[in-house]
């Protein structure tokens, strides 16, 4: 049997989640790589506003925490806020498509 996707609140709840977790942990991405690669903050954050090509890793990297987001939406069987997340994180897909093969 066929289920037919409505969109609803909940799934538009899950879709600004899955926008706003990548947005904001870009800076908590640059500042791990900052430490770990021992480079400044701003050196990377600099690259990060300038490059095209860093923009689209560090925000590749940044999506990662949608994969939490998205387990415990199925761990607590809010399936809608779970497929939310999974559109709003492919929400991202197009630029970074357009960064790697166009620009």
């Amino acid at each position: 049997m066929k289920r037919k996707f409505t969109w609803n609140i909940r799934i538009t709840v899950g879709f600004f989640i899955g926008l706003l977790t990548p947005a904001l942990s870009v800076p908590l991405v640059i500042w791990i790589l900052a430490v770990t690669q021992d480079f400044y903050f701003s050196q990377l954050w600099h690259k990060f506003t300038i490059d095209s090509m860093v923009q689209c890793k560090f925000l590749s990297l940044a999506c990662i925490p949608n994969l939490a987001w998205f387990y415990l939406f199925l761990n607590k069987e809010r399936y809608d806020l779970a497929r939310g997340v999974i559109i709003g994180c492919a929400a991202f897909i197009p630029y970074i498509v357009y960064v790697v093969f166009i620009r």
